[in-house]
């Protein structure tokens, strides 16, 4: 009795050494992880976290780059560069606001062609009856890793007056679109073939954030077309791969055994690989949503927002105002109302396409 007392004594006296020495040993981990990922945490800090700082407040200021933001050369202007982005009635508003209503009809059109596309295309490649997948893959991904420079001119001299495209077009007898010179929106430019060319009276007198409705329902210039066409050809291939690691991922068991219950190829598709790749068209559907409002070099190429301002968008208002204009806090501001509205819609699409319990 008196030897089993003794032991748990020293068991309990040795108890707040060996604590002692866990806390020490996790303390030392703590501060090794610190050091392993502190230079990663810098260039985030310096790179990233600080320029959007430094971008906030220049937003508030009327600066034109030629000094320190943070001198007093700069007049701070508080919230008078988001009011006239968004409620006073102008020309910048006015620019913003085409420049929403085109970027609205790149997104909806780019986005749901290039997810079409890129499903298709992963579809096929990822099809055993398919000879020399292998070489499909790397045709299809090719133009997403070529300078999107050379792309946008190779499209500019495709689809100008005497361009091929028009040419081929003139095979079949119909004369080609001027592409980059016609402002009127495609809506527009059907209507137009009916007889009607000008606003019906509702849609002339109703604005909406300084347009009428008739300019918000026009549709998008046959300009902002061959951009749209252009997008989804160089980003299909990338948005392809992520569809293809998705359907590679697909059980064969599970496709075998629905062909053997008798389901057919579009039952296959419709209750089997289309669950299964909720996950992969909600990543692709945000990157391609993402990446449209963020559009600039093909617009800076192809048109600089001609013909009509029908292609200007927010990235390439942010860039002129800012080093074409000298007003950098205007071109912030216009930055960080892109990036709020990215936010939301990126928020809005996760929560519909969000998986839901049955």
């Amino acid at each position: 009795m008196t030897a089993t007392v003794t032991r748990e004594t020293s068991a309990d006296r040795h108890r707040p050494v060996r604590r002692r020495r866990a806390s020490g040993h996790l303390r030392q981990e703590r501060r090794a992880g610190w050091l392993f990922v502190a230079p990663a945490v810098i260039v985030l800090v310096v790179f990233l976290f600080a320029p959007i700082l430094m971008a906030a407040w220049v937003s508030l200021l009327d600066w034109n780059g030629q000094s320190s933001p943070f001198s007093g050369d700069a007049d701070f202007v508080g919230l008078d560069n988001y009011r006239n982005l968004l409620t006073e009635a102008g020309l910048l508003r006015n620019d913003f606001m085409l420049s929403v209503r085109n970027t609205l009809y790149y997104v909806l059109f780019g986005v749901a062609g290039v997810v079409v596309l890129s499903f298709v295309l992963a579809m096929a490649v990822n099809s055993y009856v398919l000879r020399g997948r292998s070489f499909f893959r790397t045709i299809f991904y090719f133009p997403a890793i070529t300078s999107s420079v050379a792309i946008s001119v190779l499209f500019l001299f495709l689809f100008q007056g005497a361009g091929v495209v028009n040419v081929m077009l003139s095979w079949v007898g119909v004369d080609g679109p001027s592409w980059f010179t016609d402002p009127r929106g495609v809506l527009h430019i059907v209507f137009s073939w009916f007889g009607v060319d000008a606003a019906p009276g509702a849609l002339a007198d109703t604005t909406l954030g300084g347009l009428s409705l008739w300019d918000w329902f026009s549709g998008p210039s046959v300009a902002m077309c061959t951009l749209i066409m252009l997008t989804v050809w160089t980003t299909s291939g990338t948005y392809m791969l992520f569809f293809l690691v998705g359907l590679q991922d697909i059980p064969v068991e599970l496709e075998e055994a629905t062909a053997i219950d008798g389901a057919g190829a579009w039952q296959r598709f419709r209750y089997l690989t289309l669950p299964l790749m909720r996950r992969s068209l909600v990543l692709v559907i945000t990157l391609a949503l993402i990446g449209s409002w963020q559009v600039f070099d093909q617009v800076f190429i192809l048109s600089q927002g001609a013909p009509a301002k029908t292609t200007l968008t927010p990235a390439y208002i942010s860039y002129v105002r800012s080093f074409g204009d000298g007003q950098f806090g205007v071109g912030a501001a216009v930055a960080f109302v892109l990036f709020a509205i990215i936010i939301v819609l990126t928020l809005v699409q996760r929560w519909v396409g969000r998986e839901r319990r049955a």
